[in-house]
């Protein structure tokens, strides 16, 4: 094919870019090449057009309007252009090389690249298609691509979050200085996040703040060490701090922050603030602060996330350096301080080595036991709600054993207020009955907390009328926080496997849908691909061998390419719906009047099946605002399925009745049911009653998965139950009753 590179640029800049793709003779294409067209300008992947010059050169012919929108480049500045005119020499090269490999292969071949476009780097999933001339001669790339860019910042960001995390908790176990930890930790957040300053602000016991960590790009403009009194931080914003709450400021001149705030802010170059509180036993006891001053930013809620899980982090780190801090200076005080060293670091050696919690707190009511001489030990633990306390540790050598035993706050309030203060409770008793021997016994309760509340208390119990000395309640209270971080630990592992497990369940559920997707497509195109084959064989230079043949053969091609076009219609409409859906245009309806036709409509269907409808309505209904579009669809595909699922002589009803607060929409239909481990997954993409499909279907598998879709995106819901060899659709739209004075 001698082409001449120049005329066929100049050529075809005067066509369209879907002209330039399959050539200006379109009438002339098959059905697969006008579908093709169709598809150039309408599809949300992007498309673009690379031709392969005889000289072994590239120029671009034209993009699509997505792959526009992507990259913010017009078609026509691409057009007639070399890949080392658009991009950076290293991403001209990179490009190059994958169309020259191509070419050289000559085949599809897909690849994943980072490119960037008016300064931003953006990562695509790409595939390279060659198209040959009459002597098969590659003449033309054909170019799609995903823009992938969110995902790998989202598993570069998940990655870094582990890294870090790891990290922050090595240094924990390693007890190494809180400035280390503080400055490390800056420093990987501000490189992680490409932000400019971030800052570890602490509050002395005056709440003065001193700066104590920072990692900043800003030469010459270091906060470290500074001591700020801000009047207006602590006006606005030293409670909420203190009940957990964060500030994200993308803009400070739109954020309608206070003017001393926002003043102040401007003074030290800040256009965007992020702030978490560092909490300690739900006392603040500083700030992480993210900062950006370049420009503006749109804080990501994976940042954030991020951000706070680092300082529970912190927050765990402060809490054990200075447990480990008090405890170092009890040391110059008692002698019986090296066994009460050696008990907490057991502990935190086991919370370390992510032992189960319940294993921790039961090793510890038995080592309090021995170490401190005791009669018994206790571990009690709140209800969510606070209501009841149950002993889930206990250690003792005597009768009545009470792990499992379940109290009522509300019986013992003389205890339990105190306790839920936060406040140790110490008492003196005389038990008889219990044990023979024993007269007198000391009993000690020292609550459990962490910043998010009160989770119980340690129950100490010595036969003696020596009180529990302050060395002991101190290594108790110790002892309590460290029991409150195995809990607190336990809980975000166990948040954290839940959350990983939803992620693979999310990972296994899209490879799922894009396997029987895959399916899907494949089959009309296989019908379609045997009807051509066929229809082919049949056409002779002498004629058609079977003119009968034919007919039936082009109903085939109709058919399939209909249930193509529709699974491929489906598909947008549902990806439409959960990704980018519009409010509904909602209109007052009668539903009589409605609801008859479109039942109605399906008589012929039902009488030619041998199936009995009917359609109950309830007088008296009042109108309903819906929209008409989306409820015509909903009957009309529900009843779709039931007639599809209906052996003969079966009964489908559709009944309308009002309830209290809601409108229901009931679609019965008799003869089939739903397995019993299966309703949930009825309205799951391309899920089908393989036993009870009774007549042949056209359906795409899509159709109750868009039922329930639009039925959310009306404030409805819909149901599935099935029992009695019966099948029944429970729709609700909400009704609010009007009433005149």
């Amino acid at each position: 094919m001698n082409r001449n590179p120049v005329k066929s640029i100049s050529k075809l800049s005067k066509l369209s870019t879907p002209q330039m793709f399959l050539g200006t003779d379109v009438d002339k294409k098959n059905s697969s090449e006008q579908f093709l067209l169709s598809m150039y300008d309408s599809v949300q992947t992007s498309i673009f057009i690379v031709d392969v010059l005889e000289d072994g050169d590239f120029r671009y012919l034209g993009l699509n309007p997505t792959h526009e929108r992507w990259i913010g480049i017009r078609s026509e500045e691409v057009r007639g252009k070399k890949p080392e005119d658009i991009l950076s020499p290293v991403d001209a090269a990179r490009v190059r090389q994958h169309y020259v490999d191509c070419v050289r292969f000559g085949k599809t071949i897909s690849y994943e690249q980072c490119l960037q476009f008016q300064g931003i780097s953006t990562w695509w999933s790409t595939t390279l298609t060659p198209l040959r001339d009459a002597k098969a001669k590659i003449y033309r790339l054909i170019g799609t691509s995903s823009n992938i860019t969110q995902s790998k910042q989202t598993g570069r960001m998940q990655a870094e979050r582990e890294r870090i995390l790891e990290s922050i908790g090595q240094k924990i176990r390693q007890f190494q200085p809180l400035e280390t930890i503080f400055q490390q930790t800056v420093k990987e957040i501000r490189q992680l996040l490409d932000c400019d300053r971030v800052l570890i602000y602490h509050f002395n016991i005056h709440q003065i703040g001193e700066i104590i960590a920072e990692s900043t790009i800003m030469v010459g403009n270091s906060l470290l060490g500074q001591k700020i009194n801000d009047p207006c931080f602590h006006v606005q914003h030293l409670e909420r701090y203190k009940r957990g709450c964060i500030q994200i400021i993308e803009d400070i001149h739109t954020a309608g922050l206070h003017p001393c705030q926002r003043d102040f802010l401007a003074s030290i170059q800040v256009k965007a603030n992020l702030v978490l509180p560092i909490l300690l036993q739900q006392d603040l006891w500083g700030l992480l602060i993210v900062q950006h001053c370049r420009e503006t930013r749109q804080w990501q809620q994976i940042e954030i996330n991020l951000l706070q899980q680092i300082a529970s982090q912190l927050s765990i780190a402060i809490q054990q350096q200075e447990l480990h801090q008090q405890i170092k200076n009890l040391q110059l005080q008692q002698q019986q301080l090296p066994k009460f060293l050696a008990f907490i670091k057991q502990i935190t050696e086991q919370i370390r080595d992510h032992l189960d919690a319940e294993k921790i707190l039961q090793n510890t009511v038995k080592e309090l036991v021995q170490l401190l001489t005791l009669e018994r030990c206790q571990i009690e633990l709140y209800d969510q709600l606070q209501i009841t306390a149950v002993v889930t540790c206990e250690y003792t050598n005597h009768p009545p054993h009470c792990q499992g035993l379940t109290r009522h706050l509300a019986d013992f309030p003389e205890i339990y207020q105190p306790l839920l203060q936060k406040q140790p409770l110490a008492s003196v008793e005389i038990l008889s009955g219990w044990n023979p021997q024993l007269q007198l016994v000391n009993q000690l309760a020292c609550p459990i907390f962490h910043s998010q509340g009160v989770l119980g208390n340690i129950w100490l119990i010595r036969s003696t009328d020596q009180p529990f000395t302050e060395l002991e309640i101190s290594l108790i209270q110790e002892v309590a926080n460290q029991c409150a971080i195995a809990i607190r630990q336990s809980q975000l592992s166990l948040t954290n496997q839940i959350q990983l497990q939803e992620l693979k369940n999310q990972e296994r559920y899209k490879n799922e849908f894009l396997k029987t997707l895959a399916q899907q497509l494949r089959t009309p195109i296989t019908s379609i691909s045997l009807a051509g084959q066929t229809l082919e064989s049949l056409l002779t230079p002498n004629g058609i061998l079977d003119i009968e043949l034919v007919p039936q053969l082009l109903q085939i091609l109709h058919q399939e390419c209909g249930r193509e076009s529709k699974l491929i219609n489906d598909l947008l409409t549902l990806a439409y719906l959960k990704i980018e859906p519009e409010p509904p245009t909602l209109i007052a309806i009668d539903l009589k009047t409605w609801l008859t036709p479109i039942v109605e409509s399906f008589r012929d269907v039902t009488d030619c099946q041998k199936q009995q409808l009917n359609l109950n309505i309830h007088e008296n209904l009042p109108p309903l605002e819906t929209d008409i579009t989306d409820f015509e669809r909903i009957i009309t595909e529900l009843l779709n399925h039931a007639c599809k699922c209906t052996p003969p002589s079966e009964l489908i009803t559709v009944s309308a009745n009002l309830n209290i607060d809601t409108v229901e929409l009931k679609i019965t239909h008799s003869g089939v049911e739903v397995p019993v481990n299966q309703p949930s997954l009825i309205f799951q993409p391309f899920y089908r009653l393989a036993k009870h499909d009774s007549w042949k279907s056209s359906e795409t598998g899509l159709e109750l998965a868009l039922v329930k879709t639009m039925i959310n995106r009306l404030n409805g819901s819909i149901c599935v139950h099935s029992m009695k060899n019966q099948i029944i659709f429970t729709i609700k739209f909400p009704y609010t009753c009007k009433t005149s004075i």
